[in-house]
């Protein structure tokens, strides 16, 4: 277990370079989780023969591909920045990499943002091209489950979403002090399981929109859970004077419970 409690000081986050550019491990997961997200809706739509054109889909990626980048770093401003005033009143700012003339990229995404942005982009090409957002969107949901396992494992090689102190032998070592791998149970929690459960359920729905609306549950629900193992945001830190709750997992209550509501109601009017 030494190895692995060590891992942060074993493991080089940078998987290669070429000439003065690095390659992190954190991208390459990042870029792993869109493919195989994208794999997946594929192989399901082929096999459970759901009809839609292979043009249309590959359109509709790129739609909520923007929407998901544009959401992620607006939610991130909206929800975790403490800089939020500032970047309402300079918005270009939002998304420039640059800090007094240098590179420094653009860090801080909120997956809650993301959905948003999908929801939003699916909507409009939906309302473009006259299809339904939630026939699409349930369709998307299975594959996004299942890649984004790879992007909370490129959190964690990136060494990102740090866990709180435990005692337990898996724990790791960040600085001085051992840490719950918490990326690594998002990434099992919101990734894996939802993403059996989604695949399983798939072909049972009631209405459409149902995987969707599940998605939007069982993301917060286990996004709560993980909540706890994981370390409030440093800037944030635990809201309205508790010892527990966190901005990620107040959010996460939200969508649930709007979640929930719809689906109680859209069942309730089909009986």
């Amino acid at each position: 277990m030494e190895f692995w409690q060590n891992i942060y000081t074993n493991f080089d986050p940078v998987a290669f370079s070429i000439s003065s550019v690095s390659v992190h491990w954190y991208g390459i997961m990042y870029a792993t989780a869109l493919l195989s997200a994208i794999f997946v809706a594929k192989e399901l739509i082929k096999r459970d023969n759901i009809n839609i054109k292979e043009a249309v889909f590959d359109s509709y990626i790129w739609w909520v591909e923007i929407g998901v980048i544009l959401g992620a770093r607006i939610g991130y401003v909206l929800f975790y920045d403490t800089q939020t005033s500032y970047y309402l009143s300079h918005p270009w700012q939002i998304f420039n990499p640059f800090v007094n003339g240098e590179f420094t990229g653009i860090s801080g995404m909120s997956y809650h943002g993301a959905v948003i942005g999908f929801a939003i982009a699916s909507y409009l090409f939906c309302r473009k091209n006259k299809l339904s957002m939630l026939f699409l969107a349930d369709i998307s949901v299975v594959g996004i489950s299942f890649g984004y396992t790879f992007g909370r494992i490129g959190n964690f090689l990136n060494q990102e979403l740090i866990g709180r102190t435990t005692d337990l032998p898996w724990g790791i070592y960040v600085g001085d002090s051992l840490r719950h791998p918490s990326a690594l149970y998002e990434a099992f929690l919101e990734g894996i399981v939802i993403f059996v459960i989604l695949f399983m359920y798939r072909n049972k729905t009631k209405f459409t929109g149902q995987l969707f609306l599940m998605y939007g549950f069982l993301y917060s629900l286990m996004r709560i859970i993980a909540e706890t193992y994981r370390q409030p945001d440093i800037q944030l830190g635990f809201l309205f004077n508790t010892s527990w709750l966190t901005m990620g997992m107040l959010i996460s209550i939200i969508f649930a419970s709007i979640c929930l509501l719809i689906i109680l109601k859209v069942k309730k009017q089909k009986v």
